[in-house]
């Protein structure tokens, strides 16, 4: 027979959960409170309500522009890490390929490799290869960072998967190509699109490979928002942060309605 919890140690975990809802929310909201603040400095409680730093931001050319590289970038890297960790993900589950073990802790190293050494070591190996760095510098960098993510979501969908489906459509004629649209893609869907999600979010807020891999005029949103905390913060930050948190918001919810947040959380 299975002993009822104590109700000392109910009540201590039920404050430990509000209390880590409190200290995970609570800069969250100090920032939004900021963003309509009519003070022209960054202080919590606002003073007044006012949405100049918004209208600040979309007639800002240096945010504007920031945010659509950022925003370029995501898309291309959240396309690419789809693409190369989904087949990856779907070769290691077979474990078809020689060295699979060894494939696997190679494709999963990006993990544990600090971003900042990794920074460096990129501008280094592309300047002496390529020269000057670029957009395909940012695009194949965070690729690199983000596909792991694509590749591990993936595998804990097919580890769950039903092998026998896929044998069950080879027997009824379908072709390899069939078996993968059909079968394996379906199955994998989930997987993809939490690691997707991922991707998008890790590139579009990455700040320390933009900082090192970057040159004059090719500025992404999170160092835009670093310059303007160093040299001369405003409310304008408190806003653009609002903004991006908005958007993964926004992300989340587009994922409730297409896959469930049940089936996307279980990867």
């Amino acid at each position: 027979m299975v002993k009822a919890v104590p109700t000392p140690i109910r009540v201590a975990a039920i404050l430990f959960v509000i209390l880590t809802g409190v200290f995970l929310l609570a800069p969250l909201v100090v920032i939004a409170g900021v963003s309509v603040s009519e003070s022209q400095f960054i202080a919590f409680p606002p003073t007044g309500f006012s949405l100049r730093w918004y209208e600040a931001v979309f007639s800002s050319d240096a945010y504007l522009s920031a945010a659509w590289i950022s925003l370029r970038v995501a898309l291309l890297v959240t396309v690419t890490s789809c693409l190369i960790g989904g087949a990856a993900a779907i070769a290691l589950h077979r474990r078809k390929l020689p060295f699979s073990g060894a494939l696997s802790t190679l494709f999963l190293s990006p993990l544990v490799l600090p971003t900042i050494i990794y920074a460096i070591g990129m501008l280094m190996l592309w300047s002496a290869l390529f020269g000057p760095v670029s957009i395909l510098t940012l695009w194949v960098s965070h690729t690199i960072v983000t596909t792991p993510y694509v590749i591990r979501t993936t595998l804990a969908v097919l580890s769950e998967s039903n092998p026998f489906l896929e044998e069950a459509a080879q027997t009824m004629g379908a072709n390899r190509f069939q078996r993968l649209r059909l079968v394996v893609l379906p199955q994998c869907l989930p997987g993809l699109a939490a690691g997707t999600f991922f991707a998008f979010n890790i590139s579009f807020d990455e700040a320390v490979l933009a900082l090192f891999l970057r040159k004059p005029g090719m500025t992404t949103l999170p160092v835009q928002i670093y310059g303007q905390l160093e040299f001369s913060p405003d409310p304008t930050v408190a806003a653009v942060s609002t903004i991006m948190i908005g958007l993964t918001v926004l992300l989340i919810f587009l994922i409730d309605r297409m896959l469930g947040l049940q089936r996307f959380a279980s990867t």
